[in-house]
């Protein structure tokens, strides 16, 4: 009972410090935004136009107003969970914008973290059972070597291999603009093609899914395999593993069952921390693949200016990463017995 009071003494204070979190991300947000070069107005209208046009718009879209004005008007909307209008999506609320576009960046993310997980635990296992071979040092170097690569330079690598020379998968975008993308609930085209048990358009999903999510996985799966070799190095000379090959058992069973299963608790801890690089990530690969989700939105509303659409994908965002970072700390004490708060 003092174990479960611990945790949920815990879970309260991650819940009262995730709204000072979240205010400190806004007002950073809504601070650099407005010191950063450029002027909504002018990406709208165009610099050329009319001084009496553009002052009329700017008091329109409350610009006018004083800065700390604009910042509590920002803040009251917040609190009603509003989170604006678009600057120049012809007024189109930014929740409405984060619905259209958010299906296709967790479609993304979820693919490249399945592939990032599965390539990282087999390198780092083969690395760490073969410690001190050429499989150890191709383990180190691929951990290495795939952190520090530039996620939009292999992208593009990728795409002149594998759309322009060998043409055997598309160049980017989500879906071919002269077919129907699959129609569902989800928003997911994966998950709605096979809901509607439509194998062309899962095929044709699959195909336009599978080169940006390798790229982003790639560059991911590093960080799980740092993880699993270092973890499993120091669980495969633990003594009940020795106990286990005293009594006989099997190797692959003492891996699989004993080892592995163990080393595998600190991934999960990573993968709050994962979770920030992943949607990090995922907007340079959906602007290198021309990928239709929130991340190309994002990309799109810093380049015209667009403040409540930064703004309101930003916030998204961090709720998200908060909400993660909380519940993987509490399934990593509620796996591992030894962890306490």
């Amino acid at each position: 009972m003092s174990r479960l009071r611990a945790l949920q003494g815990y879970l309260l204070l991650r819940l009262l410090l995730a709204p000072l979190m979240l205010w400190t991300i806004v007002t950073v947000v809504f601070l650099l935004l407005r010191a950063t070069p450029g002027d909504p107005v002018d990406a709208i209208l165009g610099p050329r136009a009319p001084a009496a046009v553009k002052e009329a718009l700017r008091e329109q879209l409350g610009l006018a107003q004083p800065l700390w004005q604009q910042y509590l008007t920002y803040l009251g909307q917040l609190l009603r969970f509003d989170l604006g209008t678009s600057l120049t999506s012809q007024g189109e609320a930014v929740t409405s914008i984060i619905a259209q576009h958010f299906p296709a960046t967790a479609e993304l993310g979820l693919a490249s973290l399945a592939i990032a997980f599965g390539l990282g635990v087999l390198i780092g296992s083969l690395a760490a059972v073969k410690s001190g071979t050429a499989w150890d040092i191709g383990g180190r170097l691929f951990g290495i070597i795939t952190y520090a690569l530039p996620l939009f330079w292999l992208g593009m690598l990728l795409q002149l291999l594998f759309a322009v020379n060998l043409r055997w998968l598309p160049l980017g975008t989500r879906y071919p603009i002269t077919e129907t993308p699959p129609q569902g609930p989800t928003g997911l085209y994966l998950l709605d093609a096979l809901l509607n048990g439509n194998l062309h358009q899962l095929g044709t999903a699959f195909s336009y899914l599978l080169l940006p999510a390798v790229t982003l996985a790639i560059v991911l799966s590093g960080i799980f395999e740092r993880i699993v070799r270092v973890n499993l190095k120091q669980t495969l000379v633990a003594d009940y593993v020795e106990a286990a090959r005293a009594r006989g058992i099997p190797e692959h069973r003492i891996l699989i069952h004993h080892a592995l299963k163990n080393a595998l608790i600190p991934v999960i801890t990573v993968l709050g921390l994962t979770l920030a690089s992943l949607l990090g990530g995922a907007v340079l690969t959906e602007v290198t693949f021309s990928w239709p989700g929130l991340g190309q939105r994002l990309y799109e509303a810093i380049a015209l200016r667009d403040y409540p659409t930064v703004q309101g994908i930003v916030v998204f965002f961090a709720v998200i990463v908060v909400a993660a970072s909380i519940l993987v700390d509490l399934l990593n004490a509620w796996i591992d017995p030894r962890i306490h708060y």
